[in-house]
């Protein structure tokens, strides 16, 4: 019977006593707090579409067009320097990267495949 009030006051004594910090995820309680009140980093802004001049300038230096979206590359067509997420760089950085060459779908090449084959 003894033994039984005392873990009853021990367990009473326990609610009494503030407990340390809930750790959620790995991360106390009270950095939580602190990371949620302060801006999340921003990403490195990349351009949606570069001008005319930039691509003119990358077409004349040979690089390819790459779409970070579909990890494919274009050499031209009317996707070069046209997705919304994309850069420039050399084919060969672009194959280290692991991008394939896209298939284009332009209309001019269509024709031009179409009518050689007639």
């Amino acid at each position: 019977m003894l033994f039984r009030f005392a873990s009853l006051a021990v367990f009473a004594l326990s609610l009494l006593v503030p407990s340390p910090p809930v750790v959620a995820y790995g991360i106390p309680q009270n950095s939580a707090k602190q990371s949620s009140s302060t801006a999340p980093p921003k990403r490195p802004s990349t351009k949606s579409a570069p001008s005319a001049e930039e691509i003119a300038d990358a077409k004349a230096k040979g690089l390819v067009w790459v779409n970070l979206s579909t990890h494919v590359y274009h050499k031209g067509g009317s996707l070069y320097g046209n997705t919304k997420r994309g850069k420039f760089m050399t084919e060969d950085d672009a194959k280290k990267a692991g991008y394939r060459l896209a298939k284009e779908n332009d209309a001019s090449s269509k024709t031009s495949s179409s009518s050689s084959r007639k």
